[in-house]
Formats: structure tokens, sequence, C-alpha cells
């Protein structure tokens, strides 16, 4: 093909392709990744690994890894979002939405590579879920090297934290203040519902900001993952959305996935991830899906911060978040055959 012939090509996919600001896309051809935020890396590493013939739940793990690897943000991985004890802890989740197999981990400790782990829960139990000192017996069984999950800047965090009265924190209806000082707390004789709806408005946007991936192979076969180490200032043993099959991630290859990002406390309740497949399902398209999710939310809890990531199996693709101060835009990236990098995509929240 003459040089003048491909630059025009070249154009033309340009033109098909959704730009920033865009709210989704329409049929794309596969494979596809997608994930949440701008965590480029972890959208390269899951995409050369399918182009090198690893399957999609290879796929996703290896791109959930990248992110933790790298501390993406401090949300993922060690050495981020250190609890009210200082430690680092954390969750993951991977699907198979071939056979709807599971498996997860919450309140990892001492392991680095928690969407290793949770793999291997598919991979050598029946089971579907392990959390705490338990999960970490257990990958330490599977290979796992036990390490310290503590650094200079998660020990930092949590320092500048106690030395501001421990604000804030995810305590309500004890004594003393949980607002004014740190604990150890008690229960409170009186519950005051106030307290629990002005906590609402507080939000923190940098504090939950998970990777979820979607994986759809070239034949349709849906994987999708998470990884993360919880909000900041945790109280001890909390677990979020993350690990939670149907809350922080969903795959059915008959259909497609979702991921969710954010908080976790309040998106768990509504299971987003599968009601936008369940959504999908029923022939919405990608964008409105993720949109409805939000907006169902939004009714219960107008504040809430977060967002979803959708795609179906034909490559449509979409997002949607929650508008409130300091977070109007979404940004995720995009890999497919009409790509030859990641594209990271924004979306206006709603």
């Amino acid at each position: 093909m003459e040089f003048g012939a491909r630059r025009a090509l070249r154009f033309l996919l340009l033109l098909l392709l959704p730009v920033p600001g865009a709210a989704g896309a329409g049929p794309v051809a596969l494979p596809l990744v997608i994930n949440t935020w701008a965590f480029r890396k972890a959208t390269e590493t899951a995409w050369y690994t399918l182009q090198s013939g690893g399957s999609e739940l290879d796929a996703v793990e290896r791109g959930c890894a990248q992110c933790e690897i790298d501390q993406c943000d401090g949300s993922v991985g060690f050495g981020g979002s250190p609890d009210e004890h200082g430690e680092t802890t954390l969750d993951a989740m991977i699907m198979d939405g071939d056979t709807m197999e599971v498996g997860a981990v919450a309140d990892l400790r001492r392991i680095k590579n928690a969407i290793g782990v949770a793999r291997k829960v598919i991979q050598h139990t029946k089971h579907t879920l392990l959390v705490g000192e338990s999960a970490s017996l257990f990958a330490e069984s599977m290979g796992f090297p036990c390490e310290d999950l503590t650094t200079q800047n998660s020990l930092s965090i949590y320092l500048k934290w106690l030395y501001q009265s421990c604000q804030p924190n995810y305590w309500k209806n004890v004594i003393p203040d949980a607002s004014k000082s740190c604990g150890p707390y008690k229960q409170a004789k009186q519950l005051n519902s106030e307290e629990w709806i002005n906590s609402q408005k507080r939000i923190n946007i940098h504090n939950h900001d998970t990777i979820g991936m979607i994986v759809i192979g070239g034949s349709g076969h849906v994987a999708v993952g998470t990884s993360t180490n919880g909000a900041v200032h945790k109280i001890q043993g909390r677990v979020g959305d993350s690990p939670i099959a149907g809350a922080g991630a969903y795959a059915d290859s008959t259909t497609g996935g979702a991921a969710a990002t954010g908080d976790g406390d309040i998106m768990m309740r509504f299971l987003p991830s599968y009601q936008a497949v369940e959504y999908m399902r029923t022939g919405t398209d990608p964008t409105t899906a993720c949109q409805k999710v939000i907006s169902r939310i939004q009714k219960y809890v107008p504040y809430f911060f977060g967002a979803v990531i959708c795609a179906n199996t034909t490559g449509s693709y979409g997002a949607a978040c929650n508008k409130v101060p300091g977070f109007t835009q979404f940004h995720f990236m995009v890999y497919s055959p009409l790509l030859n990098q990641p594209f990271e995509q924004v979306v206006d929240c709603i």
C-alpha cells in the first residue's frame, strides 16, 4: 500500500474512534481491554498478555498485578492506604465469565500480589473468598513470599493522620467524639442520625482509586478483576466492594462485564457491576447501563464518589460517574485492535 493511502486509512480509523469526553463507543474489533483510571501500563500489560497467547484470565491477572507493582495512585498494592493502625492490607478479585468461577481475597496481609492469590483461590480451592490472616497463610502455602507492605510513604501518611487527631476516620456514634480525637472508642449511649448524614457529605475523592479491569477476548470470552489496598485509615478488618463479585466487578461471557471504583462502603450495597451486566443482557448499551446504576445509587446517596465501566461482547463499551465537588470527569483506559497504544477516555459525570 502506498504511503499516502496508508495515511488516509489511518486517518479514517481515527475518525471512527471515540474521543476524550465521549460517553462511550459502538462496536469495535475484539479483543478489548478496558480498565478504570489512567493506569496505562496495566492496560498495556493485559493487552500484550493476550497478544502473546495468554488467556483472558491471564490478561486480567497480569494487568492488575502490574498496578500492584507500580502502586498505582497509591491506592493499589503495597505501601499505600494504611488502616487506622498503620497497616496496609489488600483486597482483590478475579472472575471467569465462561464458568462463573470467582476467586477473591480480602484483608490480605504480608503478601504483595493480591490478584495472584485470588487466582489461586479459583485454581486450587472450591471456595470463592478467603479473608484476613487465613488468606495470608493460604498465599504462603501457594508459594507467595511473605513481605512487609509498609513503606516510608505509608508510614508518613499514618503519622500525619495521628498528628491531625485521626481525622478523617470511619467511626460514628462513639465516645470520645471521633470527629475530634483518636480512639480507642466505645459506643455512645445514643445514636446520632445527623452525624451519619453529615459524614456522607465529607468526600475524599483520592481515597478509593481501585483498578477494575474488563478483558474480552477475540472469541467473546469475558474476564474481570480488581485490586486495591482499600480506604485509607479504614477500621481494621474493613472490606470494601472490590473483592465482592457483583459489586467490585462482574463477568458473564453471554453478555459482557463491568467493574466499579469509588466508595466501596456505599457502592457494594447496590451491586453495581452485576446490575450493569444485567442491564446489558436486556439490550441496554454499555454507556446507558453504567449511567443507570450510577443514577440508582444517587437516589439514596447523592454525595457518593464512584464510577463504573461497562463492556459487552460486541466490543461496545462505556462508563459513568457521579458528579461531586472535585470530581466532574472520570478517566479510563481502552485498548483494541484499532489502536496502536492504550487510549485514555474521559467521560463527564452525571
